[in-house]
C-alpha cells in the first residue's frame, strides 16, 4: 500500500496540470452532490419548521354556504358548525387523530394594570394547543378541567404580553376582557409564523372554549350558544404517509376534490347538515398536510434532478480519470514490459493500474467531500431566510457520494488496467514513445 501511494503520488507530481484537471472533475462532481443535496434538505427542513409553527398537518374546517341543491334544500343555504359536529367527527372519523373546537372573536378590549389592547381572541379546546403548536415561554397550558368548568383563565401571545405588561412577568396577573376578569396562566413563546387564518398567534389571546361559550358566544343571526367559528383537526401520521404514497405513485392529488381527509370530513358533516358531500363550498377546508405533501414532492423532484446532474458531472470526471490512466499505461509501456520480464503476472499488472486509478478517484472524492462540507459550514454562518434552515448534510448524502464515487472509480480504472495487463512483454520492451 505504501509503494502504491508512493507510485501514484509520483505519477501525479510528474504531470501536475494534467493531474489537477483530471482530479477537478471528480472533486467538482462530489462537491455538487453534497451542496445540492444539502440545499434540498435545508429547504425541506425549513418548510417543515415553518409549517409546524402554524400546526403540523392540520385541517381547518370553516362554515360555508351550499353551492349544490341537496335533500330538498336549495343552493345557498348557510351551514354553521357546532359543538356536536366536533363530537361527531371524533366518534366517526377513521382518519382524524385530534379534533378541536374554536370560537374566534375580534374587538375584545383587554386591560391590565399597565396598559390596554384589542387582540384577537380564541376560545379553544385543550387539544387545540397540541394541534396548533401552542407552546409556552412560561406558565401552563389549559387542561380539560379548565374547559369543562369554564374557568376564566387565559394564555397570551408574545406580542400581547409585551403590550400589556412590557417586560413584567404576566403569570398570575389579572386582566379584564370587556370588563370580565380573567387570570393569565400562560405566556406563549415567540412564534416565527408565516401562515394564519385569524392573525399571527403572537398577537392573539386564548381562553378555554367553555369560558368563551359563556362569556363571548358568537352573536350572528344564525348563531346559537353551540355555534363554532372553526373546527381544527389533525390526521393520523399514517394518513399523511398514505398521501405521500399517492403523490409518489400518481404524481399529484386533485385539489378540487380535496384529499381523502377533506372528503371524509365533508361526508360526515353532510349527513348532519343535509348537504351534498361533493359540495366543497358547504364546509370549505384548508389542509396544510396537502401543502406539506406537495412541497415534499417538489423538493424531492428538485433533489433528484440535481443529483442526476451531479452524477453526470462525476461520470465526466471518471472519463477524465480513465483518460489519464490510459495515457499512464502508454507512457509506462516499457516499465510494464520490464515488470513482466522479471516475473510479474498479468494479474499483478492489472491490480497495479486498477489500484492507482481507484486511489486517484477516491483521493479526489475525499477532497470533494471535504470541500462540500466546508462550503456548507460557511453558508450556515450567514443569516438564513425563513423557509431555509441552512445547508443540511445527512448520512444519506455521504453514502450517495461515496457509493457513486466508488462506482465511478471502479469503472474508470478497469479498462486501463486490462489494457496494461494484456500487453505482451516483448512488444512492451520494444515500445518507443
Amino acid at each position: 500500500m505504501r509503494e502504491l501511494f508512493r507510485q501514484t503520488l509520483s505519477n501525479l507530481l510528474a504531470n501536475k496540470l494534467r493531474s489537477f484537471l483530471t482530479m477537478f472533475g471528480i472533486i467538482w462532481g462530489v462537491t455538487s452532490i453534497v451542496l445540492l443535496s444539502a440545499m434540498g434538505e435545508g429547504f425541506q427542513r425549513g418548510n417543515a419548521k415553518v409549517l409546524n409553527e402554524f400546526g403540523k398537518n392540520i385541517v381547518i374546517v370553516f362554515p360555508g354556504r351550499t353551492s349544490l341543491q341537496a335533500g330538498g334544500e336549495r343552493a345557498g343555504t348557510p351551514v354553521r358548525l357546532t359543538v356536536q359536529d366536533v363530537l361527531t367527527l371524533r366518534a366517526e372519523s377513521k382518519m382524524l387523530e385530534f379534533v378541536a373546537a374554536e370560537i374566534t372573536r375580534g374587538g375584545i378590549k383587554v386591560k391590565s394594570a399597565f396598559n390596554a389592547a384589542s387582540p384577537g381572541l380564541s376560545g379553544i379546546s385543550p387539544v387545540y394547543q397540541k394541534i396548533r403548536t401552542i407552546e409556552l415561554d412560561r406558565g401552563r397550558l389549559f387542561t380539560e378541567a379548565d374547559d369543562s368548568e369554564a374557568r376564566r383563565v387565559a394564555i397570551i401571545g408574545f406580542d400581547v404580553s409585551k403590550q400589556l405588561f412590557a417586560d413584567r412577568d404576566p403569570i398570575g396577573a389579572q386582566v379584564t376582557l370587556n370588563g370580565v376578569p380573567y387570570t393569565i396562566i400562560g405566556k406563549m413563546r415567540r412564534k416565527d409564523q408565516d401562515s394564519s387564518y385569524t392573525g399571527p398567534d403572537n398577537g392573539r389571546m386564548f381562553i378555554p372554549h367553555g369560558a368563551a361559550r359563556k362569556d363571548f358566544p358568537l352573536t350572528g343571526p344564525l348563531d346559537t350558544p353551540n355555534t363554532l367559528s372553526t373546527i381544527i383537526c389533525s390526521p393520523y401520521d399514517r394518513v399523511v404517509e398514505e398521501l405521500n404514497r399517492i403523490v409518489d405513485t400518481e404524481g399529484t392529488i386533485d385539489f378540487e376534490r380535496g384529499g381523502p381527509v377533506d372528503q371524509e370530513i365533508r361526508a360526515i358533516l353532510a349527513r348532519r347538515h343535509g348537504f351534498d358531500p361533493k359540495d366543497n363550498e358547504a364546509v370549505p377546508t384548508w389542509n396544510t398536510a396537502m401543502e406539506s405533501v406537495m412541497f415534499r414532492k417538489m423538493i424531492k423532484s428538485m433533489r433528484e434532478f440535481f443529483t442526476i446532474i451531479s452524477i453526470i458531472t462525476l461520470a465526466l470526471g471518471g472519463i477524465g480519470v480513465m483518460n489519464i490512466m490510459l495515457i499512464a499505461v502508454k507512457e509506462r509501456t516499457r516499465e510494464i514490459g520490464v515488470r513482466k520480464a522479471l516475473g510479474a503476472t498479468s494479474r499483478n499488472i492489472q491490480w497495479l493500474f486498477f489500484s492507482e486509478g481507484l486511489f486517484l478517484t477516491l483521493l479526489s472524492g475525499l477532497i470533494g467531500l471535504g470541500v462540500g462540507a466546508g462550503l456548507c459550514a460557511l453558508v450556515n454562518l450567514l443569516p438564513m431566510p425563513e423557509r431555509f434552515t441552512g445547508m443540511a448534510m445527512t448520512w444519506q448524502v455521504a453514502v450517495l457520494a461515496i457509493g457513486a464515487l466508488a462506482l465511478v472509480g471502479v469503472l474508470a480504472s478497469t479498462y486501463p488496467a486490462r489494457r496494461a495487463a494484456e500487453m505482451m512483454p516483448i512488444e512492451a520492451l520494444r515500445y518507443e514513445m
